[in-house]
This record gives structure tokens, C-alpha cells and sequence, in this order.
């Protein structure tokens, strides 16, 4: 038992570095493509970091795979100011919108290879629960009106309620135009309409905001359908999936400077993400790819974040060199790069720790000790 244990942390590990891996080197071919139709020199492509043990030149680059196969870089000729000469096939020598095209089209490429595959996902068969409720709460407006366990709600004021996504979705659209909602239900073989009022509930959403919600009481049935679509229309959903995504992820980031959200329990890195991922493989292919998706995605936003060292923060210096008429001095370059650097490393390591305190044995150790 403890061998087979070892075994399924060890391929859980690989599958979560190629994971990784797989998203930063798709975020890496996006920059090499763009700096490539850009004509800029690429130096060097590498899957991995460290020492170069094989690899091949073509078209100018060195396409290389290194000691350590964890991600990978590019090395594009005039990428570091310092190191620019002047050349015309260097990154530093193109006008600000080709070195935009460069920079943005990491990110660019990370969100195109999330929304394939949550387009695949909904070809797939997405697991979704169905419109069968499976608890009724007391003392609620559907107890109240004589909804049962294992009633399933076909429609509420006429909008078709084939999932349990549906149910609440039309529950708080119609609720806004409605005081009382009809409900079109089944229960065994018996269709039945009935009215239901809302009551209005304190409820604390995903940013851990307190709102009011109007609530009838139901939970759902655990009966967990996959749901597929054919291309086109998976296409859709999944666009309509990652949009739907990326306007609360942009949400969650701005209630975090705000301070509408904790840091502490609401950011996670490469740990907490790692934790997710191996959680997700146990359960099959398609939560693994949802996961996946999810963290190609969060790579892109992240990226364009404006904040040196990162892509965003490149695009801002590019912004201020197109109102200045001129670029920062490397010299001036080099600082804001330092603070940022010591900034985003304090920040990783203080998400680290606190990933391993949530997802790791010594969080109980240290619970413990308080």
C-alpha cells in the first residue's frame, strides 16, 4: 500500500509539471511566432532551464532542451536593453507596436489554447447536475408551497430549466421582474405549475462578499450528467465559458487592491494550483482539462498584468516610450526592474506559504500549534 501510494504521488507530481510545462511552453511559442513574423532574431527556444543537453539549429534559432524540463524560455536578440546593439533584427530595434505584437502574443496565445479547450470540454460531455431537487430547506418558500425531494423543474415563468445551473439562473433573472414565480414541475409521471415567492437571503458570494439573493430553498439532487454539445455550438459555450471567467477573475484581481477580498484566503500559486491539478486528475480526463484551462487562462491575465518583470509591465514601459517620444534609460529600467523583482518574489513566497499551510501536512502542524 505504501509503495502503490508513493507511485501515485510521483506520477500525480509529472503530471502536474507537464502540465505546467506544456502551458508555458505554448506561452513561449506565442512570443517566438510573433517576434519571428516581426523579424526579430531568436536566439534561443528551450524546453526547460539549465544546461543545454541537446539540441538543433534551425532558421537561426536554437531549438534546445535543457537539464531541467520544467516550462521553458525564449532568447530574443536585443531583449535585455543592456545587451542591444543596434542591430535591425533586434527586439529593441522594432517600432513600439511590433515589440506590442511580441509582448501581448504569450498571453494571447495561453487564452486562444484555454478557450480550445474549454471548447473540447463541451464537445466532450461537461459534468453538469441535473433539475432534480434533492434537499428541501425548512422553513423556506419551497417547502412552504409543497416542492418534494426528488421534484424536477422543468421551467420557472416559462424559461426551460434543463440543469441546475438554469434553475438558478432563472430564479434570480425572473425574480427581478416577478414577486412570485411560477414553476412548472414533474413528480413521477405527474406534471404540476405552482407559485413561489422568494424570499430575499444574505448570502456571501466566491469574493467573499456579503449580498442579498432572492433564495427558495432547494439544493440539488446528486445526479451529476455530462452534457455535450456538437462543435459550433461547444465553440459557443465555450467562449461564453471563458468570457464569463475572465470578467469575475478581473473582478476577484480589483476586490484584492481594494481590499474587498483577503489576500490570504483568496490567492493561490503553483502549490495551491498543483493540489487542484491532482485532485482534478484523480477524478478523469475532463476535470483535469477544466483545471487546465482554467490555470491557461489565469497565465494569460497574470501576464498582462501591468507589473514589471511581467509582459504587462514591458507594455507599459512601451506605453510611456510612445507619450515621451523616447524609452526609459536602461539605467532607470534596471531599478523599477530590481524593486519589482524583491516585490514579486516576497509576494510568491508569502502565496507559497501560505499554499503549504492550506494544502500541505504542515498546515495541520501548524493549526496545531496555535
Amino acid at each position: 500500500m505504501g509503495c502503490g501510494g508513493g507511485v501515485t504521488v510521483v506520477l500525480t507530481l509529472i503530471l502536474v509539471l507537464l502540465v505546467f510545462s506544456v502551458l508555458i511552453l505554448i506561452h513561449e511559442s506565442g512570443h517566438l511566432v510573433a517576434a519571428k513574423r516581426a523579424g526579430v532574431e531568436v536566439e534561443t527556444f528551450s524546453l526547460g532551464f539549465g544546461k543545454r543537453l541537446w539540441g538543433k539549429k534551425v532558421g537561426g534559432t536554437d531549438y534546445r532542451i535543457s537539464m531541467f524540463p520544467f516550462g521553458g524560455y525564449v532568447k530574443m536578440a536585443g531583449e535585455d536593453p543592456s545587451e542591444a546593439t543596434g542591430r535591425e533584427n533586434e527586439l529593441s530595434s522594432k517600432s513600439i507596436g511590433q515589440r506590442f505584437s511580441v509582448l501581448v502574443a504569450g498571453a494571447l496565445t495561453n487564452y486562444v489554447f484555454a478557450f480550445i479547450l474549454f471548447s473540447i470540454i463541451f464537445m466532450i460531455g461537461i459534468p453538469t447536475l441535473s433539475n432534480k431537487v434533492g434537499e428541501v430547506l425548512p422553513g423556506y418558500p419551497a417547502e412552504k408551497s409543497g416542492i418534494k425531494v426528488g421534484d424536477q423543474i422543468l421551467s420557472i415563468e416559462g424559461v426551460k430549466t434543463e440543469y441546475w445551473e438554469d434553475i438558478v439562473g432563472a430564479i434570480k433573472l425572473q425574480s427581478k421582474k416577478h414577486k412570485t414565480l411560477k414553476v412548472e414541475m414533474i413528480r413521477g409521471n405527474k406534471m404540476s405549475e405552482m407559485e413561489i415567492t422568494p424570499d430575499i437571503s444574505t448570502v456571501t458570494n466566491v469574493f467573499g462578499q456579503t449580498i442579498s439573493r432572492p433564495m427558495i430553498g432547494i439544493a440539488p439532487k446528486n445526479e451529476i450528467l455530462s452534457v455535450s454539445y456538437d462543435p459550433v455550438r461547444a465553440m459557443y459555450f465555450g467562449g461564453k465559458r471563458l468570457i464569463s471567467l475572465t470578467a469575475m477573475t478581473y473582478k476577484g484581481i480589483w476586490l484584492l487592491i481594494t481590499g474587498g477580498m483577503p489576500v490570504k484566503e483568496s490567492v493561490s500559486g503553483p502549490i495551491g494550483i498543483a493540489h487542484l491539478m491532482s485532485q482534478a486528475a484523480r477524478l478523469g480526463v475532463v476535470p483535469l482539462l477544466v483545471i487546465t484551462a482554467h490555470v491557461s487562462m489565469a497565465l494569460a491575465i497574470f501576464n498582462l498584468l501591468p507589473f514589471p518583470v511581467l509582459d504587462g509591465g514591458h507594455i507599459i514601459f512601451l506605453l510611456f516610450e510612445k507619450l515621451r517620444g523616447r524609452p526609459f534609460s536602461v539605467k532607470v529600467q534596471d531599478v523599477i526592474t530590481q524593486i519589482a523583482v524583491v516585490a514579486l518574489i516576497s509576494f510568491a513566497l508569502f502565496v507559497s506559504w501560505q499554499d503549504v499551510v492550506k494544502f500541505t501536512p504542515v498546515g495541520k502542524m501548524v493549526n496545531r500549534d496555535k
